[in-house]
This record gives structure tokens, sequence and C-alpha cells, in this order.
């Protein structure tokens, strides 16, 4: 079959590589339809979080038909067109019981690789890097899915596949970034980045009753879509002197109820600070430029949630005593995908939510690597290249 594979620092190719079989009876085969790229991609594309290897191949967020199956999967069939969460559960350990399937104690065979950085190791995820599994990914003809009747949900009549695709992941991060904030009426929601991650993490604040949502990012397209589609309120933090000052005035003084950062470590930023964090990121002092993290605690108000959607690796200066001196509680997870579908798959049928306009640029699997040069350098006004094999 045909794949994109990381073949090296900022280097992927369209390969050929070996069909995936069944390993374990309760795998199952996956034809995708349709795939698409996420910004955690460009964090090993770039070379800033380690354990990839030549030929992996990548990608996490997808959607298809299922067109084989082992002995032991009886939820789903040949046949079925189903979506699929980027970490993978295996349904019966201790976190996959409470809901939190993206640290699973059994679907990370490289757990090893993990528990000297993190103590204790996550699930595992597509196409993502050795320590989390090494599992290959989803910008293919075909992928193996793992514990079939836990990871693979049959999408209703009604979803269509380009809304379904993004329930695989941009969906569910952003809209478990505005759960964690526990949203009341009347709240006030500010969001760092208006990518796929950030915009539904906007869209699913208002969906939960947030009076104001806020979201700040540098490209107009982008802000604009916000506006236009989320119904946000938007700051250009390029055209501010103060992301901070811009948030104080605007909620009275007060600060946003609750902030959600959706950049993680390559975020941009302005002053003397981000000029700190891009050198010590190019000489490897640190993998992260967490401007977006430190705006997001200092400004939101006393009391207030921080949800952290963003992904870092070793982050410097960071804020702890505004945590603690404005009793502020931070919240932060990699996405739970399976405990959200089936309220996400309501929202969407209900009319409440569709994220089918996150796509921007729809290509076959053998323009991938080209996709990802518009999606990495936001040209074009890239904001999520689909892929379909």
């Amino acid at each position: 079959m045909r794949a994109l594979c990381w073949m090296g620092v900022n280097e992927l190719s369209v390969e050929t590589v070996d069909d995936p079989g069944l390993v374990n009876p309760h795998d199952v085969i996956v034809a995708v339809r349709l795939t698409t790229t996420c910004g955690s991609d460009l964090h090993f594309l770039g070379g800033y979080l380690p354990g990839m290897r030549e030929g992996d191949v990548i990608g996490h967020e997808f959607m298809g038909e299922i067109v084989d199956t082992g002995p032991e999967v009886t939820n789903v069939r040949v046949g079925d067109r189903v979506v699929v969460p980027s970490f993978i559960g295996c349904g019966k350990c201790p976190y996959c019981a409470d809901g939190l399937h993206a640290v699973c104690d059994t679907t990370n065979p490289n757990a090893a690789m993990q528990q000297p950085v993190l103590g204790y190791p996550t699930g595992g995820i597509y196409g993502y890097t050795h320590p989390f599994g090494g599992y290959q990914g989803s910008h293919a003809e075909y992928i193996r899915v793992p514990f079939g009747d836990v990871n693979c949900f049959q999408i209703p009549d009604g979803v269509g596949d380009e809304q379904a695709l993004f329930l695989s992941d941009a969906v569910p991060t952003g809209y478990m970034g505005a759960d964690f904030c526990d949203i009341t009426p009347g709240d006030t929601v500010a969001v760092w980045g208006a990518g796929a991650v950030g915009l539904m993490a906007a869209a699913s604040a208002k969906i939960m009753g947030a009076d104001r949502v806020i979201v700040i990012d540098r490209f107009r397209d982008r802000l604009d879509r916000a506006a236009k589609k989320v119904g946000a309120e938007t700051v250009d933090y390029a055209e501010v002197d103060s992301v901070y000052e811009t948030l104080r005035e605007s909620t009275g003084g007060r600060g946003p109820d609750a902030c959600i950062d959706a950049v993680g470590m390559e975020g941009h930023g302005t002053g003397v600070m981000q000029a700190y964090d891009k050198v010590k990121q190019a000489l490897r002092m640190e993998s992260d430029r967490a401007t977006s993290l430190r705006e997001a605690i200092l400004s939101c108000g006393k009391g207030g949630v921080v949800s952290v959607l963003g992904i870092y690796g070793v982050t410097d200066k960071f804020p702890m005593a505004v945590l603690t001196n404005k009793s502020l509680t931070l919240r932060t997870a990699q996405q739970h995908g399976q405990r959200y579908m089936p309220t996400l798959f309501e929202h969407v049928l209900e009319s409440r939510l569709d994220p089918s306009w996150l796509m921007t640029h729809d290509l076959p699997l053998t323009d991938a690597v080209r996709g990802y040069e518009m999606f990495k350098n936001k040209e074009d006004d890239c904001l999520r290249a689909v892929f379909r094999p």
C-alpha cells in the first residue's frame, strides 16, 4: 500500500509499505477514507519530540471502512463506516473504566521508553513516535486498529465523512478542553490558538453555555473563522501591546473565568520572552516556546481554570506562583475521545456542531508532502489538509 512516511527531520515521503494485518484477535483493519494533518505532528516533524524512525507511517486522525476483523471482535463488522479516536484504549483497565483512555495501561508496548520521563506511561497512539507505542499511522490506505470493539465507533446515518473525520481528534480534544473549564452561564472563556483544536474548543465552550468566547491568534483567516463560524470575539496578539491587558480591560478588570491553551510547544509571541524562547529552543536547551501557556495563566481570573490542550515537552520559566496565589486550577490531558464520542455524534446530528469546515484543502494521499508543507507554513490559508488514500 501507499503511505506517508517520516524519513528524517522535516522530511516526508510517500512510499510503498507492507499492508497491515491482524496481529491480535481483537484487531480490526480499516480502509482509510479520510485522514488529516494535526499540529502535534509538526512537533516530531521538526525534531522537537524524539523517537521517530526512518520509514514510520505517520498520521492519527482518520475515519474509514472496516475490511477485516479478528475473531474476538463482536461490536463492529466488515463494511461498517467508523471513526477512530487517536489514542488507543483497551476498555478494561482501571483508566479506561474511568473514561481516561489516553492513559490506558495496556496499549503502549513501549511503556519502558516513557517511564524515565513521565513516571507512568500513557496509552498508545497511531503514527506518533515509538515512546507512544510505535504504531503505524493513518496516512495510508489501510490501518490496524487494536481493540476494535473499544476504538471503532460506527458513524450514524446523517453524519458525513468530513464531519466524522474531525471527531477522531480535533473535536474531542477541543471539547475536552472546554469540559475541563466547568463552564456556567455567563462565563467568559479565552482560547489561545485558532487552529482546528482551538476553534473546536471555542465552539464547544459556546455549546456549554459560555456567554463570551475570546480567541487569540495572529492569522487573519483563522480569526475570521473564529468570528464567522463560532461567533467568538477575537484578539490579534500582533496588534495589541499586551494580551493580558487587553483581556483584563475587556472583562472589567476580572480576567476570563477560564483560559484554554490550544497552541503548545511551538507557540509564537512578541517581545523579549519570545526571543529568549527561540534562542533556547534552537540550542535545544528547552523544547518549548510556551508564550501562550504563560499568558493564559497570567490572564486567567482569580479562582479560574486553565485548560491546557497544547503539547509540551520541557518548559522553562513556568509561573507556578501565579497558579498558587490566584487559586487557579490547572487541567490537562491528551484527548479521551472514546469518552466523548456519543455526545459528539449527538451534537452533529442536532446541528449544534459541524466540524467539516475545518477542511480547507482536499488532496489525494500522493500530494501529502505538499499538504504538510502548506499546513506547516500556513500557506494558502491552510487550516487542515485532508488526504484521501
